[in-house]
């Protein structure tokens, strides 16, 4: 059974950090649709006075925080002691889990173009050790496919194996179609699965999804995307709902308010920090 476009959600622009003009497209009116998924934020921009002020310091726990630079630049460094940069189709992959303070910093290049997602802890792990990884060019798979390629930024493609996260499975296609290309790829029936349309507008079941908008895809055991006239990059993201409630304030995300308010005391009694760099 083919799926079909369940909701689509185009983004708005916003400012966070110390100043970074970025364009939100999922948030917390957005978490039982596109379950686990839980944030989106689109950077595309040839203004480095956009995005050059960063992300300072800041703290983060319950979720996975997944950075796609596909051109730029990003400087990562944590509690945990890890100093990182990632750049041109690489990525960030950092599980905050029981709670991290880490800043995100974007230096100036040619263009900026990526995307940041937030993807949700099950209940049982909100409280997991944190760890911080980055898949880098030579660990991230290329496959040539008609019209097109794949690059394999996580989980599986057919007999290809990329990077896996420790909790929720999470298959991240960076899909590039040149013109009047399509591609059908195959899933379980009950995944999660959603595009984000990076470059270019394409179509499912002859619907336009026009550039820079998520799509949440209905229950189905395959997907066809079809590109129009122009180059085309879409982002797959597929994983596995996980139906617990959702508890969300600023960069954390819980299961109750009670734990969302335990954790914003011991940020302010310095207990939030549970694991400590090891010297």
């Amino acid at each position: 059974m083919k799926r079909k476009v369940k909701m689509k959600v185009k983004g708005f622009k916003a400012i966070d950090g110390a100043g970074v003009n970025l364009v939100r497209v999922l948030g917390n009116q957005t978490t039982k649709e596109f379950d686990p998924i839980l944030m989106l934020d689109s950077f595309d921009s040839t203004n480095p006075e956009d995005y050059t002020a960063g992300f300072p310091m800041h703290p983060h726990r319950g979720i996975e925080t997944i950075s796609y630079v596909s051109r730029g630049k990003m400087v990562h460094r944590d509690s945990l002691g890890n100093e990182d940069g990632i750049s041109d189709g690489e990525v960030q992959w950092m599980n905050s889990g029981s709670g991290i303070m880490h800043e995100e910093m974007v230096p100036a290049a040619e263009r900026l173009l990526g995307v940041q997602l937030w993807l949700n802890l099950p209940a049982k792990d909100k409280m997991s050790k944190p760890s911080y990884n980055s898949i880098k060019k030579d660990a991230i798979k290329e496959i040539e496919i008609e019209g097109g390629k794949i690059r394999l930024l996580a989980g599986t493609y057919e007999e290809y194996q990329g990077y896996r996260g420790d909790y929720l499975p999470m298959d991240y296609y960076d899909i590039h179609l040149r013109s009047n290309a399509e591609i059908t790829l195959n899933m379980a029936m009950d995944d999660s699965v959603m595009i984000f349309t990076l470059l270019g507008d394409v179509y499912i079941n002859n619907e336009l999804i026009e550039e820079k908008t998520a799509v949440k895809l209905t229950e189905g055991d395959s997907l066809t995307i079809k590109n129009s006239e122009k180059d085309a990059q879409v982002l797959y993201m597929n994983s596995k709902a996980l139906h617990e409630p959702v508890a969300w304030a600023g960069p954390i995300v819980m299961n109750t308010q009670e734990e969302l308010q335990k954790a914003f005391s011991e940020l302010r009694n310095d207990t939030f920090i549970k694991e400590k760099v090891e010297y």
